[in-house]
């Protein structure tokens, strides 16, 4: 017997329907009670928030969207639907900036937490999605976007209790620190992120977070039972704390804003864009003042070298002499480091030390040429800077400069003094690819005022009139000034150029294409990103 039925492509057969009504419940519009609560505190959903990273709904699909809480001895099915949809983590693989680069380039893999369900927190299900998540992520080696808002593990998983003590052999957070130097990795918080959460947050190459934030190893429940003190969410790793310490690297306004950032932040890795545009470069020479000691702006330098819109910084709060951050030069990323005058006369401190040396991990891991910007009168020195363990910090910059293997440009600006100037250069005027100079620069193994001091002690201590002491102290500045100035360092062969500041941009990709072809690699360059 021929059982045939007429085919309807617009009919909806019950197991169909029961399907879409499930998929439905996980949904913004099926739960507007939730998504009012958010819009209370200012926030998106983390729909919306996905929504916004990913280039559109033709463009993902979302892994495990039907699991539950691990709660039915407590709730009946239906009430888990409508408490736990997704068990309260979203997962979605899709692609990012897909309108400025095709495949293979946009892909990326966005995961989020859901406040609005059990205040984002970590359960049975959402772990196990999360394994399986990240074990695709390495796989397929995908860029990760992590949603971190959450208040940690959920105690109120109690369906594998019988089973189950304490469920420390969960994979989520060795797969997730497995991706750490195989893709890039972008943590964004928006409001509280705390135990498990901030724990996934902190192995991210890069946090961006927004005003509203606290990030913390522990929430305020924990801390009370570990007899610690009772405090409330908002006194908990304020972003006035996480920022200035350099745990977040870049601080957003709102959702929108780190959702914005997170996207140009994937573009530096995502490759090189066909238009740009940038400011007159003749303007870089009225940038620097004509007093040889006055402080400027470095970061009105890097705005007028990079191309139009293209400077994101990280860590701007944290070891404020020294900038970092990704720019564009003719559409081509780089990574930029750069002394501030503003903090300590540009000298180095253990924080810039580590901001810097963290940086050109980030960029030699994935292939991102590195330019320095050089004006620094050396290391900080002196028994109150030492007790900061400066001499291991310092030593970063080294070992992690010389081992890189990108393209690494040097220019001065003026200061070059001492190993401090070496450090920013790669670990030695010989090992960038160029060092060159504009013509304020100035060169030598210590700051003049200080060889000076040094070097002529007895003579001017025997001179017992105070101005003409003075006069005969400019003086031998004044001379060790010309001996150490920019164009005698190029005659004798220890920088490679004097040049012209518009022409900056002019060595920087000279240096780019004269470069050989990159190896094509397979898996990991270094075995991590330092997390600090």
């Amino acid at each position: 017997m021929n059982d045939k039925t007429e085919s309807n492509p617009d009919g909806i057969r019950p197991e169909l329907a029961e399907t879409i009504a499930r998929q439905e419940m996980t949904l913004d519009k099926a739960r507007p009670e939730a998504v009012a609560r958010r819009r209370k505190t200012g926030q998106r959903t983390i729909r919306e928030n996905i929504a916004d990273l990913m280039d559109g709904d033709s463009e993902f699909i979302e892994y495990g969207s039907l699991a539950l809480a691990a709660q039915r001895r407590r709730f009946t099915k239906d009430e888990l639907i409508q408490k736990s949809p997704a068990d309260g983590l979203v997962t979605l693989i899709g692609t990012v900036n897909s309108q400025l680069f095709e495949r293979p380039r946009s892909r990326c893999l966005a995961v989020g937490y859901d406040y609005t369900v059990l205040a984002g927190t970590q359960g049975y299900f959402n772990h196990k999605k999360k394994d399986r998540i990240f074990e695709l992520a390495y796989k397929w080696k995908l860029p990760t976007v992590l949603f971190a808002e959450g208040g940690g593990g959920r105690p109120g998983d109690v369906d594998l209790t019988d089973i189950l003590v304490a469920g420390l052999d969960c994979k989520a957070f060795s797969h997730f620190a497995k991706l750490s130097g195989l893709v890039p990795t972008v943590g964004i918080v928006s409001g509280r992120c705390f135990a498990g959460n901030a724990a996934l947050l902190g192995c991210c190459d890069v946090i961006i977070a927004t005003r509203n934030s606290n990030i913390g190893m522990a929430g305020p429940a924990m801390i009370e039972g570990g007899g610690l003190g009772v405090f409330k969410p908002e006194e908990v790793g304020p972003i006035s704390v996480q920022s200035p310490n350099g745990v977040v690297d870049i601080v957003a306004e709102d959702d929108s804003d780190a959702v914005a950032k997170a996207k140009q932040y994937l573009s530096y890795f995502q490759g090189k864009l066909p238009n740009w545009e940038c400011e007159d470069q003749r303007l870089l020479m009225d940038c620097m003042p004509e007093r040889r000691r006055r402080t400027y702006d470095i970061r009105k330098v890097v705005n007028t070298l990079a191309d139009k819109g293209s400077v994101l910084e990280l860590r701007r709060e944290f070891g404020v002499g020294i900038v970092t951050a990704f720019i564009r030069i003719e559409g081509q990323p780089f990574g930029l480091i750069a002394n501030s005058t503003f903090h300590l006369g540009g000298a180095i401190d253990a924080d810039g030390a580590d901001k810097v040396s963290r940086f050109i991990q980030l960029c030699d891991g994935f292939d991102i040429p590195l330019v320095s910007l050089i004006d620094t009168p050396g290391f900080m020195v002196g028994p109150e800077a030492e007790k900061l363990a400066q001499v291991r910090h310092f030593s970063r910059i080294f070992t992690n400069a010389v081992n890189a293997s990108v393209p690494f440009f040097s220019i001065v600006l003026r200061k070059g003094y001492g190993l401090g100037a070496m450090a920013m250069a790669g670990g030695s005027f010989q090992t960038t690819d160029f060092i060159v100079s504009w013509p304020t620069g100035e060169f030598g193994g210590m700051g003049l005022e200080g060889a000076v001091r040094l070097g002529y002690k007895k003579e001017l201590e025997a001179i017992e009139d105070s101005n003409e002491r003075q006069a005969r102290f400019d003086e031998l500045v004044t001379m060790h000034y010309e001996h150490g100035k920019a164009i005698n360092m190029a005659s004798c062969l220890e920088i490679d150029n004097v040049i012209d500041p518009a022409e900056t941009r002019h060595w920087i990709m000279c240096g780019m294409r004269s470069q050989p072809e990159p190896v094509k690699r397979e898996g990991k360059k270094r075995p991590n990103i330092d997390c600090w």
